[in-house]
């Protein structure tokens, strides 16, 4: 896995989110990426139910249970403001177990979904995200599989997403700005899911879009 930096892109005016998606497409398809395939990225939210009796309670994390199709066989946990682990696939049946302590949250699950594409050494994922069988907006995550430190391939990573996203470029996203400065600090999928943690994050803050829906 490289450097991978995840996005929500703006739905362009007058146009529906489809539209804005199939405009990426384009944009993509004109510099000479390839399809490779679809991607899905998964978040479930749980609460926790209480805490143990004779104790003060305290307010409890939410916990979010993500998967991504590029690591088929894992699971991950991210607790609200940490810690994060990486678990196998079965840890959807443990949290089924669990239920006395950890309860879904029902309808606040959302995914991402969509088309996979590969440029020389970038592979570019653009999804729609929803919530509720709602769309709710665009993803892009770009991967640059050459490198795996972020300060050493920022410059580049950023002068080609500008080559289709424009203007609509992010910055460093903040958990590889949070690394130390000067050591050698390699990426790992835990950074890229906490980057669509924050994106589903405001997606479920938002108004849901007028007549959208997933197709």
């Amino acid at each position: 896995m490289g450097v991978t930096c995840v996005c929500q892109v703006p739905i362009l005016e007058g146009k529906s989110v489809q539209q804005t998606v199939d405009m990426l497409h384009k944009k993509l398809e004109q510099l000479g990426a390839v399809k490779q395939g679809s991607f899905f990225v998964d978040c479930e939210t749980y609460h926790a139910t209480s805490n143990a009796s004779g104790k003060k309670r305290q307010p409890s994390k939410l916990l979010y249970v993500m998967h991504n199709s590029e690591t088929p066989l894992s699971c991950l946990a991210l607790f609200e403001g940490g810690p994060y682990l990486t678990a196998d696939v079965n840890f959807d049946v443990l949290m089924v177990k669990l239920k006395s302590h950890f309860q879904n949250a029902k309808g606040h699950k959302v995914e991402s979904r969509g088309t996979r594409y590969r440029y020389c050494d970038f592979l570019v994922k653009v999804g729609t995200v929803t919530m509720s069988s709602s769309a709710r907006g665009i993803s892009v995550e770009v991967e640059y599989c050459a490198c795996v430190v972020p300060g050493d391939c920022w410059n580049l990573m950023k002068e080609f997403m500008q080559s289709f996203l424009g203007s609509n470029v992010p910055e460093l996203p903040s958990v590889f700005a949070a690394k130390p400065e000067g050591l050698y600090a390699p990426v790992d999928c835990m950074d890229t899911m906490v980057q669509y943690l924050e994106l589903f994050s405001k997606v479920r803050k938002q108004q849901v879009i007028p007549g959208a829906s997933v197709r």
